[in-house]
């Protein structure tokens, strides 16, 4: 079966080597954050509804895993926001019904948080990873440009709320951008707010891959390791690049197919398509400089190298 829903495995920072599974159509999603790794929202709503066909969703999930693969975590994540699907509880307590050695993981921006349906649904999972880069709201449509009418002291109280109901692991992302969100007054804020949420980890990001907006800068590492040290009553660390991984995933696909699928949902250096798809970079170079010629990707030379993605 060739997959329309299901992507990689690919080797995550924080999860290990993850199945993603996306539920939603490409930048389909409730913010515009300027420094979105996968590009502008293309759709900005805060419309729950069933974006993809959930039977056939779970049908390419059965068809994956009865394979009985190799994996860290099955995470919902994509160029999208996952929790917009409808069908989200369905699908997860599916995989948690017949396939429940797979840990269960979700990447959310949050906004539907306040949604008391959308909290119930995400009980299915072993680990949260929601997201709160501003506390004010000023500075929260600065950084995520959200869709017309959220709110982030709702998102807040929501995020406390689904604390209260969730017994498993929430990890708090905090996504760090120099003269953004890095004032005293905002840093204080977000403090407390998510003093209030109290998440099992605060993981603070900077920019790592080129962003919406070119003209956003990422955190040095010694501002984020002062923000550390001011927020040491908080369980929080600075989120450390993926070591490269030894284990190899099926190269049944074909190459190409399986570069264009990994860098539509991110821009990649050769290192990370290397890491995610188990091909030697040598391999890679040869597909990619012809891919490059047949104007199939493109380029964006940054400090951390050059990254290939889908033309804009």
């Amino acid at each position: 079966m060739k997959y329309k829903y299901l992507f990689g495995p690919v080797p995550s920072r924080r999860l290990g080597m993850s199945l993603g599974v996306d539920l939603i159509p490409h930048k389909t999603c409730s913010l515009n954050c300027i420094y979105c790794e996968a590009g502008r929202t293309l759709t900005l709503t805060t419309e729950r509804r069933e974006w993809h066909p959930t039977d056939a969703i779970i049908a390419e999930i059965d068809d994956y895993l009865s394979g009985s693969p190799e994996l860290d975590i099955i995470t919902f994540s994509g160029a999208g926001e996952p929790t917009l699907h409808s069908g989200f509880g369905r699908i997860a307590g599916y995989i948690r019904e017949h396939f429940p050695g797979y840990p269960l993981a979700l990447l959310t921006n949050s906004v539907t948080m306040p949604d008391q349906n959308v909290r119930q649904d995400l009980l299915h999972c072993n680990l949260v990873l929601p997201s709160l880069d501003a506390a004010s709201q000023e500075v929260f449509e600065k950084i995520n440009r959200p869709a017309k009418g959220v709110d982030i002291g709702k998102i807040i109280e929501g995020l406390i709320a689904f604390r209260e109901e969730f017994e498993r692991e929430i990890w708090l992302e905090v996504f760090l951008l120099r003269g953004i969100n890095d004032g005293p007054d905002e840093l204080d804020r977000l403090h407390d707010a998510i003093s209030r949420i109290e998440p099992d980890r605060v993981q603070l990001n900077t920019l790592d891959r080129p962003g919406t907006v070119d003209w956003v800068s990422p955190m040095p590492q010694g501002e984020m390791q002062r923000i550390v040290k001011q927020w040491d009553d908080l369980p929080v660390e600075i989120i450390a690049r993926f070591s490269l991984s030894d284990r190899h995933v099926d190269a049944a696909q074909d190459l190409d197919d399986r570069i264009l699928g990994l860098i539509r949902r991110r821009p990649c250096t050769v290192e990370d398509i290397s890491a995610a798809l188990g091909v030697p970079e040598k391999e890679l170079l040869g597909e990619i400089k012809q891919m490059i010629r047949d104007n199939r990707i493109d380029t964006q030379i940054l400090d951390r190298g050059t990254f290939y993605k889908i033309p804009d």
